[in-house]
């Protein structure tokens, strides 16, 4: 890392994840924390509380400065043809943090895992990912190895993020769609912190029609009878959601698709697969149907059926 920045000032994406925190701690450790600025894009609505008081402590841990800018707004425009967690990532948590930078190089916690991030180049066009040739289990040995392993928000084993990866529809109507993402997601990780039960997996998808917000709920392990039931009693009371569904057994989810991504079975694969499939606590398979919405730039889930 010393040869890649000579020495230089350099800038961190910082989320407060794994990949980020791990990314942070090499550049303290190579090249002083007087030299190292942590910048994170916080998303305002659409942040989890938990994940924001993450982002403070372990900046105070690893004791690197640490700036916040705000990317709430820019969302509405990224999303508003449909899911776009890769484009999101380019534009907004990156593209942001460069734009601040002041010509510093900026670190990644970029890996393999990482579909946006495969571009093959360690260095790339001001960025720099020290952990591009990383899988998460040696991410996470390191981080060990390192001491700097940082709390999880609840929602994701894996990669945490923010609650709009679980807007399964365009962000068409931010006071609708994106309110009824924000407080079903916030909510169900209160009931289940409030009940002491600790999940592996915790979301709320939003999907239908672009009038009717649905809440798909996946919780892992599935909580007691009574945990589940105020949680469903608590999610009905958002005034945004006509229905909440628990997610416990095997389900079809209805997907209108832009040509790009009905046309390209590596990309359909993917959002299956990768994208949706991880996030849900049952099976899923996808049926794919063109859309006749020719302002729909990704894809949308309109409907499910179980099997």
């Amino acid at each position: 890392m010393r040869g890649t920045t000579e020495g230089h000032p350099v800038v961190v994406a910082f989320s407060g994840g794994l990949d980020s925190t791990v990314t942070a701690a090499l550049a303290r450790d190579a090249l002083g924390a007087g030299h190292v600025l942590l910048v994170t894009v916080n998303m305002g609505e659409y942040a989890y509380k938990r994940g924001n008081e993450i982002v403070l402590e372990v900046a105070e841990q690893l004791g690197l400065q640490q700036r916040c800018i705000l990317g709430q707004f820019k969302q509405h425009r990224v999303q508003a043809a449909g899911p776009a967690c890769n484009r999101c990532t380019r534009e907004i948590k990156l593209g942001m943090v460069k734009a601040v930078a002041g010509g510093r190089l900026v670190l990644t916690g970029a890996n393999r895992s990482d579909t946006w991030g495969q571009l093959g180049l360690k260095v790339c066009n001001g960025y720099y990912a020290p952990l591009l040739e990383l899988g998460k289990p040696e991410i996470r040995a390191l981080a060990d190895e390192m001491g700097v392993r940082p709390p999880r928000i609840g929602e994701n084993p894996g990669r945490e993020g923010c609650k709009l990866k679980h807007l399964l529809k365009p962000l068409a109507a931010p006071e609708f769609h994106g309110r009824a993402v924000s407080r079903a997601n916030e909510t169900v990780l209160t009931v289940l912190r409030e009940a002491g039960f600790v999940p592996d997996l915790a979301n709320v998808k939003i999907i239908g029609p672009l009038g009717r917000n649905v809440g798909l709920v996946n919780v892992r392990p599935a909580p007691d009878p009574a945990v589940r039931d105020r949680l469903v009693a608590a999610l009905r009371a958002i005034e945004e959601l006509v229905d909440v569904h628990i997610v416990d057994a095997p389900l079809t989810l209805v997907a209108k698709a832009s040509p790009a991504i009905l046309n390209d079975p590596h990309a359909r694969h993917w959002i299956e697969h990768g994208r949706l499939a991880p996030d849900f606590a049952a099976p899923i398979t996808v049926e794919w149907r063109k859309t006749s919405n020719r302002r729909l730039g990704t894809f949308h889930i309109v409907d499910f059926f179980t099997e």
